[in-house]
């Protein structure tokens, strides 16, 4: 089997040079899905988005797509209305953010509701306790209503480049259990 292509989706406002996602996408490869607009998301828009990269068929098969923030939802909605759930085998989701926060509801009005159906697929979910974005209780619910495997990170806030954690080697490690787990799995 061939090593999974890693989809990168950055949440709301894009990942800036200092984001660990913008430094494994520089480090090793993996692809980011460019939305058409960071500033004002629409859910809708995003899911399309998401939809074309998966089906241009540049991608080797198996994708694992890793998510922060806004991306998290981004799956999550995506996966609930998509025919081609097939295409994923893993996600690594970080730092959920919840759109359906008071604070937040104005700004990402298409984002509710939060789709809460399990993931076609292997998921792991990583969360901080004190995210200004999305509560650990919250993230832990995400975690449970998707079927992904909660993984508490402590007090590192949205876990993001104002988190300063520069490569983040414990979140690589996280993805390559996935990809591991991707590879082992029989064919389906």
């Amino acid at each position: 089997m061939n090593t999974p292509s890693v989809l990168l989706l950055p949440g709301w406002k894009n990942s800036g040079p200092a984001h660990w996602q913008s430094r494994w996408e520089a480090a090793h490869g993996y692809q980011r899905v460019e939305q058409h607009d960071w500033l004002r998301p629409l859910r809708g828009d995003w899911i399309s988005r998401l939809e074309d990269v998966l089906l241009t068929g540049t991608l080797d098969e198996p994708v694992v797509l890793v998510a922060h923030s806004l991306g998290c939802q981004l799956v999550a909605a995506w996966a609930s209305h998509s025919k081609n759930t097939h295409r994923v085998k893993a996600a690594l989701l970080v730092a959920p953010g919840d759109p359906e926060r008071e604070a937040l509801r104005p700004v990402l009005p298409s984002w509710s509701p939060v789709p809460m159906q399990r993931l076609p697929f292997a998921s792991v979910l990583i969360g901080s306790q004190n995210d200004p974005y999305c509560s650990a209780e919250r993230a832990r619910q995400f975690a449970g209503a998707w079927g992904a495997h909660w993984v508490n990170a402590g007090l590192q806030g949205h876990l993001n480049a104002d988190s300063q954690l520069g490569d983040w080697p414990e979140g690589l490690a996280q993805l390559h259990a996935l990809q591991a787990q991707v590879q082992a799995a029989p064919p389906t």
